[in-house]
C-alpha cells in the first residue's frame, strides 16, 4: 500500500508538471501571437503614415509647380527638410493605460532630375554618342573609370531593343544605380555615384538650377569643377538663365553635351517613420505634370521603395 501510494504521489506529480507545462506553453503561444498582431498593426500604421506624407509632398509639389511653372530652384519651398517631428497627438492607437510610445516622422524631397538619367544613354535604335561623352565626364571628375559609361550605354541599347522584341537576348533594363553593377562597376563606385547618378523612366533635362556642381561640369565637354562651382554659387537666390547658360557653356567653342534645362517633373522624397518599436525608411518617386489650358498641374507617385 506504501509503494502503491508512493506511486500515486509521482503520478499525481507528473501530471500536474505536464498540465503546468502545457498551460504555459498555450500562454506563450498566446503572448506570441498577440505580440504578432501588434507588429503588424504597428507596421502597418506606419505606412499610413507614409502615404500621409507622401500626400503633403505631393501638395507642395503641386503647388510649386503653380506658383512656378517654368522653372524650378534648389531654394523652392519643397526643398525644405521635415526635421524629425513628434506625432503622438496625431495617431490615434488604443493605448493601454499608463503606456507610452514615440512615433515621429522626419523626411525630405530631392530634385531627381537634379542628378544623371541613365536613360538619356540610349534609345532604341542607337547610343546618343554626346550623352555617353556627359557620363564618362562625370565618372572621371569622380575619380572613376570613364571607360564604363561606353558599356552602360551598350548595356542600356540591348535592353531597350530587348524590350522592343528586336534581339533574342532579354538583359533586365537599368531600374536603380545598383544596376550598373551588371556592366563592371564596383560596389564602391556605385556608392560614389549614388548622389549624381539616377534611373527615370524617360529621359529627361538635368536641371542647372538644382544640379550639383559635379552634374553641371559633366553637361558641357571641357567644363571644370570650379567653373562649374562658380555657377552654382551665382545661382543662389535667383533662378539660372537657360540662355544664359548654354551662352557661357558654349564660351570658347565648348559644346553642350547633355539635356539641360532649368525646370524638373520627377522628384525624390525620402520619408522615415518610427512607431514605437516599429520603423519605416522609403523612398519614392513623384512624377508632377506641368499645368495645362485645361488642366492643373498634377503629381503621382511611379514607386516607392522601402529601406
Amino acid at each position: 500500500m506504501q509503494r502503491q501510494a508512493g506511486v500515486a504521489v509521482v503520478t499525481a506529480l507528473l501530471l500536474t508538471t505536464l498540465a503546468v507545462t502545457i498551460v504555459a506553453s498555450l500562454f506563450w503561444q498566446q503572448q506570441v501571437q498577440v505580440r504578432s498582431l501588434e507588429n503588424q498593426r504597428l507596421h502597418l500604421q506606419t505606412r499610413w503614415i507614409l502615404r500621409g506624407a507622401l500626400d503633403w509632398a505631393r501638395l507642395i509639389l503641386r503647388q510649386d509647380g503653380i506658383d512656378n511653372p517654368n522653372d524650378t530652384r534648389a531654394d523652392g519651398v519643397w526643398a525644405t527638410p521635415l526635421a524629425e517631428t513628434r506625432l503622438d497627438q496625431y495617431v490615434e492607437r488604443e493605448r493601454v493605460e499608463g503606456e507610452d510610445y514615440d512615433a515621429t516622422l522626419q523626411g525630405q524631397v530631392y530634385d531627381a532630375q537634379s542628378r544623371y538619367n541613365l536613360a538619356n544613354l540610349a534609345v532604341v535604335s542607337s547610343v546618343n554618342d554626346n550623352e555617353v561623352k556627359a557620363f564618362a565626364q562625370l565618372l572621371s571628375l569622380l575619380q572613376l573609370d570613364a571607360n564604363l559609361a561606353q558599356a552602360a550605354a551598350q548595356y542600356a541599347i540591348r535592353a531597350a531593343q530587348a524590350a522592343q522584341g528586336s534581339t533574342g537576348t532579354a538583359p533586365i533594363a537599368f531600374q536603380r544605380v545598383e544596376d550598373l553593377l551588371a556592366v563592371g562597376f564596383s560596389q564602391a563606385a556605385i556608392e560614389k555615384l549614388r548622389d549624381f547618378v539616377i534611373v527615370l523612366p524617360v529621359a529627361t533635362d538635368v536641371n542647372v538650377n538644382t544640379a550639383p556642381a559635379e552634374v553641371i561640369a559633366a553637361t558641357v565637354a571641357g567644363m571644370s569643377l570650379s567653373e562649374a562651382q562658380s555657377m552654382v554659387a551665382s545661382r543662389k537666390g535667383k533662378t539660372l538663365n537657360l540662355a544664359a547658360f548654354t551662352a557661357l557653356a558654349q564660351a570658347g567653342n565648348r559644346t553642350v553635351l547633355a539635356r539641360v534645362g532649368v525646370r524638373s517633373d520627377y522628384f525624390l522624397v525620402l520619408s522615415q517613420v518610427r512607431l514605437d518599436r516599429a520603423a519605416l525608411e522609403s523612398w519614392a518617386l513623384i512624377k508632377r505634370e506641368p499645368p495645362t489650358s485645361t488642366q492643373p498641374s498634377r503629381t503621382s507617385v511611379q514607386w516607392i521603395r522601402e529601406i
